[in-house]
């Protein structure tokens, strides 16, 4: 199972984060995984740099593969647009970005651009149509559309990977990962109870997922003491509390501290597993190993992340299964 180091580009700034990917590397993390935000998720965590800008930079002061979130919904990035950032990326490092997942977005993010909010059904219909265009591009086609949302005329890529990366579908539930198994590479998800995970999992590959490779997105606080754990997730990461189906319609940092504000710090213990020692993250990592998950980025949600980095190295990496 690959173990991959999350750079979260809403807590932290560029630099800093390409810093801690430089450690990460050295620690032992078989790869990185980045999200692409425009806006951080609460005004505590005040960062979100550009992801497509910091993917060239990171690859070239590391030898990692890295796999990030891509959203070619034609809002605040045209489906040509995203294609063609992923296309120069991949020419220039080679098999290193080895998938991108495919998502329909969130107002957070997307609103920005001032071309409104669709409901979900559109963003689904949107989110198809717009990967669909991205994989014709990265073949080397040349793609027409006419389509409600965007259109495309005579595109055509001219600087092209000798392989494009895979396509991930991006999925938080279980109607979402079956509605994605027929027609992506595979599957990102993030992490929840063992039994929630299994459906994801399961509805994924009876809809045509098969045996298509699973990867998670492992979010935990970590601390010294579990109750600084606690209070570390509590500060940086309470958006884990916030109720799921108004998640993807908040449109900014303070919407999501409004909804969160009156969440103790006792309350995260059931939205974000807390680790102090190394043996609740190797439980953790025996969980998604036990669900068929190939793939495992760990997003440690608090501030520390040298001494987190550390720890992995020190006392987590020496303990698990050595790869053949």
């Amino acid at each position: 199972m690959i173990i991959g180091y999350h750079a979260s580009h809403e807590q932290f700034a560029p630099a800093e984060l390409l810093s801690f990917v430089k450690q990460a590397e050295r620690a032992g993390f078989d790869a990185v995984m980045t999200s692409d935000h425009i806006t951080p998720w609460s005004e505590r965590q005040g960062n979100s740099g550009n992801n497509w800008t910091w993917l060239g930079a990171a690859m070239a002061v590391t030898t990692l593969p890295f796999g990030s979130l891509a959203i070619p919904v034609g809002l605040r990035y045209h489906p040509v647009t995203l294609a063609h950032l992923i296309a120069t990326l991949s020419e220039m490092f080679p098999d290193r970005l080895r998938w991108i997942a495919v998502g329909s977005g969130e107002a957070v993010n997307e609103h920005v651009v001032g071309k409104g909010w669709p409901d979900k059904h559109e963003r689904d219909q949107r989110l198809q149509a717009g990967a669909d265009i991205m994989r014709g591009l990265l073949k080397g086609e040349t793609v027409s559309r006419a389509l409600p949302w965007f259109s495309v005329d005579n595109a055509k890529l001219w600087s092209l990977p000798r392989r494009p990366p895979a396509v991930f579908g991006a999925a938080l539930s279980a109607e979402t990962a079956a509605w994605m198994g027929g027609w992506t590479d595979g599957l990102l998800t993030v992490r929840k109870p063992a039994r929630e995970l299994a459906d994801i999992f399961d509805r994924y590959r009876a809809r045509g997922g098969g045996d298509k490779p699973l990867a998670l997105q492992l979010q935990l606080s970590w601390g010294s003491t579990r109750l600084e754990a606690r209070i570390a997730a509590w500060d940086q990461w309470r958006t884990a509390a916030a109720p799921a189906d108004i998640l993807a319609d908040l449109a900014g940092p303070a919407d999501f501290d409004n909804v969160t504000r009156e969440v103790p710090p006792e309350e995260m213990d059931e939205c974000v597993p807390l680790v102090s020692t190394a043996g609740d993250v190797l439980r953790l990592l025996d969980e998604c190993r036990s669900c068929g998950v190939g793939e495992v980025y760990i997003h440690n949600v608090s501030r520390d992340q040298p001494a987190f980095i550390r720890f992995m190295a020190r006392e987590v990496r020496p303990k698990l299964p050595q790869r053949r």
